[in-house]
Formats: structure tokens, sequence, C-alpha cells
């Protein structure tokens, strides 16, 4: 797929790995809805910045968890900027836990992050699949690593972004041959999620270590392959781990 002129709704992009997806799609012409749930500042930065790079970009406050807000955004996309090409599903969320401390657990905790993580992923590709099927367009879900190897934050995490990962698979089959889905599944990234946590100069140096290419993921290079999974027309369905190779270590 050719990205100039297309145009790419992006969740989460006020900050972090979504803002730099954005940006990236703006530097190569690709029109850009900028979407956020309570980071309003941030995503109308994001959004002039990409304005500033020629391209035109829609600021929309959504809660992903919530259909009638996602098919709200999505309507509001199309008639801002006519058509909906490519959607990244980047908005996530989490709850710290120790995996072994399995009562502290709250029911809420389920609720939230399978709200936004999966149904939310589903709810925007439900809303947008009209759209891109005109456009032959493109899915990438923003997993982790967490739903490779169940390492992460908390239990309900990992298991929200194993699920992710079925689901993608599951939708690429159901889309085809008109929309291709797949994911990225980033390591560790050194972003604000993890640069605000107690810890973090330790979490980054023990991740980095365990890594063979011996260095953490940054928002940059979870974008590069995003753009390189929107870009290869025969890719669907595919999972793409970044993390330096940290999966793959002994």
């Amino acid at each position: 797929m050719e990205l100039k002129d297309r145009v790419a709704l992006v969740t989460g992009a006020g900050v972090g790995t979504g803002r730099a997806i954005a940006l990236d799609l703006a530097r190569r012409g690709c029109h850009v809805v900028v979407n956020y749930s309570s980071s309003r500042d941030e995503a109308q930065k994001t959004s002039r910045e990409a304005r500033d790079l020629g391209v035109k970009a829609l600021c929309v406050k959504a809660d992903v968890g919530h259909d009638e807000e996602v098919r709200a955004m999505v309507e509001d996309a199309l008639a801002e900027l006519g058509r909906l090409d490519v959607l990244v599903n980047n908005a996530g969320v989490t709850s710290f836990i120790p995996h072994a401390d399995l009562e502290a657990v709250q029911e809420s905790d389920w609720e939230r992050i399978l709200g936004v993580n999966l149904k939310g992923a589903f709810y925007c590709v439900r809303a947008a699949a009209p759209s891109l099927r005109q456009a032959n367009g493109a899915v990438v879900n923003v997993s982790s690593v967490a739903g490779v190897s169940a390492i992460g934050s908390s239990i309900p995490y990992c298991a929200s972004k194993a699920a992710l990962n079925n689901m993608t698979v599951a939708l690429a089959r159901a889309l085809a041959p008109e929309i291709r889905v797949n994911a990225v599944a980033p390591g560790f990234i050194d972003t604000r999620w993890w640069q605000d946590r107690e810890g973090y100069d330790a979490i980054k140096q023990f991740a980095a270590g365990r890594a063979p290419l011996k260095r953490v993921c940054q928002a940059e290079d979870v974008a590069a392959v995003v753009m390189g999974l929107l870009t290869a027309d025969l890719v669907t369905g595919q999972v793409v781990v970044v993390d330096g190779g940290m999966t793959i270590a002994g």
C-alpha cells in the first residue's frame, strides 16, 4: 500500500507509540485521525505536528471501549476526511499486579483491560470495515510480547494481548481479500508508560541486558514495523515481535 494521500486512524495517538506512529504516517504523506481518551493536550500537539508535516489531521476524543463512541469517531473521520484506508489499534491500558498475587486482581481490572485492549480493537475494526473494504485497506493491532510469552504487567494484560493476537488472525481470515490485518508485539518500550513506574531504570536495564541486541524498544522502532506491515501487500494474519530478541534469549 502506498501511504501518500491515504487516511489513517490511530487510536491512543496522543503520546508514546501512538504518537510516533501518527507522525511517521504524516511524514509519508498520510492524513491522520488522532484519537485520545484523556490526553487531550498531547493529542492536539500530535495533530499540530502532523499538520506541520503537510497533511490533514483530525483530533477526536473517544473511549474505544465503548462501541457507540467508536462508531461516532469513525463517522467524524469520514465526514471530515472523506475516506479511511488504515486503522492502527494502539490504545491500551493495564494494571500493574504481580502475577502471583491472584487476590489483587479485581473484576474492574478485567473489565477495563479487556474492554480497551480487546473489545476496543474489535469495535474499531467493525466500525471501520466498510470504508477499509472500499479502500483495500489495512489494520495493524499493537499487541505486546506479553501476549506471546505471558510475561508482563499483570495476568489480565497478558491475557488481553494473547486474545488480541488470536483475534488478529481471525480477522485476517474474515476480512480477506479486501482488508489485511496484522499485529506488532513490542517488548519493553521506553515511553511514559514505564517511565512513570517506580524502579523504571532497573527494569529497563534488566530488559536491555537480557535482549541479544542489548537495547529496548523506542516508540519509533515500533512505528517502523507498523509502516512495514502497512506497506507489505502480501502479509496478513501475522504477529511480528519487536523486542531486541528478548523472547529468544535463553
